[in-house]
């Protein structure tokens, strides 16, 4: 047989024989000099391109949208027998809602938060405290007008009836203004009061033991005065809507910069807190602008100022206006912080206005969407559902089923609403990874995600049943918080601090709109005053089914230790 080897050095002395240096002058200077072509990208190749960005961040949105609308449908389909009315217009009112909320949070990821993120970093080093306060008090009322579930409030002006909630309906109507600025001027003051938390290392659980006594005593006032009774669960329902994809990513960007500039971001749980009070505090500012609204006497109808709309005031420029006012003085503020205060250059300037653009562009399809798609057929469900233990509102139909079997079924539809929602919300599945993370997997994140999901189903049960029987929601929600303060009490700090926040990272753009629509349907069909108090006890139950299955869990790992 022919030898095969070869030794290492005749190998390279063949391939030297080939080889040509190049000066790599040279080669620039011939790039340089070959002619400038412009490629051209066939169909195929944005679509490979553009597809893996868009089907990630799609796929989210469809999570949070696509179980809710099909237990809304199948539940009027299958129990009701019923079909949505103008159901191609809710199609595309669905689908606008998925895109924009697409748009809007891919907006507010490459637009907003690398501002907020710089100044929350850079502010503690190079301003006083109080000048940190203050901005933090603008961002978070700011925030807050941008929120995507702010206009839902709006949607559920038309269902109140004036004569038997005027102070209410005024709220809604002529007074929206006042709305609006109580809860944005009570999430700066929340916020203010977070990041002194954050600089001085005062406990969330002193400071819930403080708050939440002075919301309830505001709602057992309230509930005690003839007209201020019907604004409690408006009070309770605007601390869930304040917390959302906008205000939280960037408040909590910014206190967690101040926690760890000084010295205090060593605590794993250091980042909570901040959402725990934007969602109590607006109950205190929207109780007390009706108390004032209330002392005022007289307040206008709501068809006296109302009048004729005009063409700026309707759809969709509406939804347009809406829009820049909502995003636009949001970038101003972060932009003459960074510029004027912290005199920082504006880096990737192109990615930061292509994310602006994407977050006006997100708030204005989301807004269309959320009129024609999510509250309609929120209403539509409301009204449709007591069908199964009433008779039909309008043709006076005998009720689908027995009472007792309908009232069963509509609370049961209440629970999967809820739950359903809840472990399809992209905030709270993010907000379990970092929990799991942070605590090094001793809390697991399907354990903090269903124990959530039980307890926003049991408060959409309980808000249902509130509107159903017309229940007073001022000693249901004291009982709650009492509960939820004794679980306090004999809890951690760091659960504290997960507990009271998972409860805001619950109701998100999807979940508040559909539910905001579903109770004001239900008190519709059934000839409640307003329906209101959904929201407020999702918010509550969950802060109880986390501290329970905290204490639980701790008192399974003590009882480990002692057997070891």
């Amino acid at each position: 047989m022919p030898d095969k080897s070869l030794r290492y050095g005749q190998f390279l002395g063949a391939i030297r024989r080939h080889q040509r240096q190049i000066s790599y002058n040279d080669v620039v200077a011939m790039e340089r000099g070959m002619p400038v072509t412009r490629g051209r990208l066939r169909p195929v190749d944005l679509h490979r391109l553009l597809t893996p960005y868009v089907s990630v961040r799609l796929s989210e949105q469809l999570r949070a949208v696509i179980p809710l609308v099909l237990m809304l449908l199948g539940f009027q389909s299958l129990a009701l027998r019923t079909a949505p009315d103008e159901a191609q217009s809710i199609a595309f009112g669905i689908c606008a809602v998925v895109l924009g909320l697409m748009f809007f949070i891919e907006g507010v990821k490459l637009g907003l938060m690398p501002f907020a993120e710089n100044i929350g970093f850079l502010m503690p080093d190079r301003c006083r405290p109080l000048t940190i306060l203050g901005f933090g008090g603008l961002l978070g009322a700011a925030a807050t007008f941008a929120e995507p579930a702010i206009g839902a409030l709006q949607a559920a002006a038309g269902s109140v009836s004036g004569e038997r909630v005027a102070l209410l309906n005024a709220l809604l109507g002529p007074r929206a203004l006042w709305l609006v600025f109580a809860v944005a001027g009570s999430v700066g003051v929340a916020v203010v009061l977070g990041l002194s938390r954050f600089m001085f290392g005062w406990r969330l659980k002193t400071m819930v033991m403080v708050v939440v006594p002075v919301c309830l005593g505001l709602t057992l006032y309230a509930s005690g005065q003839p007209g201020l009774e019907r604004v409690v669960g408006l009070a309770w329902d605007c601390g869930a809507i304040t917390t959302g994809p906008v205000t939280v990513p960037l408040v909590l960007a910014v206190g967690i910069g101040v926690a760890a500039s000084s010295g205090r971001g060593d605590n794993q749980f250091s980042g909570f807190g901040l959402v725990t009070l934007a969602s109590l505090f607006p109950v205190i500012g929207v109780l007390g602008v009706a108390i004032c609204l209330d002392s005022q006497g007289a307040l206008p109808s709501p068809e006296a100022v109302q009048g004729v709309k005009e063409w700026f005031d309707r759809a969709p420029f509406a939804e347009i206006a809406g829009a820049f006012r909502a995003i636009l003085p949001l970038i101003l503020l972060l932009f003459v912080v960074q510029r004027v205060l912290l005199r920082q250059p504006v880096k990737h300037a192109s990615v930061l206005v292509y994310g602006m653009v994407m977050a006006l562009l997100g708030m204005m399809v989301f807004n269309l969407g959320l009129t024609e798609g999510l509250v309609e057929l929120g209403n539509q469900a409301g009204n449709s559902v007591p069908w199964a233990f009433a008779p039909h509102r309008e043709s006076g139909a005998p009720a689908l089923y027995p009472r007792l079997l309908g009232l069963v079924m509509t609370l049961v539809f209440a629970f999967c609403i809820g739950y359903g929602a809840t472990v399809a919300e992209p905030a709270l599945n993010a907000m379990g990874m970092t929990v799991e993370n942070l605590s090094d997997g001793a809390f697991k994140k399907r354990f903090l995600v269903h124990a959530v999901a039980l307890g926003v189903a049991t408060g959409a049960v309980i808000g249902v049943t509130k509107i159903l029987f017309d229940l007073p929601i001022s000693r249901i929600l004291v009982g709650a918080y009492a509960l939820a303060l004794v679980l306090t009490y004999f809890s951690r700090e760091e659960l504290v601090n997960l507990a009271w926040d998972s409860a805001g990272v619950t109701t998100g753009p999807v979940t508040v709109p559909l539910l905001l629509a579903l109770g004001v349907g239900l008190a519709q069909a059934v000839g409640a005053a307003e329906g209101f108090g959904i929201l407020a006890m999702c918010s509550v139950c969950p802060i109880i089914s986390v501290l329970a299955f905290g204490l639980w869990v701790d008192w399974r790992a003590r009882r480990n230790k002692k057997g070891a």
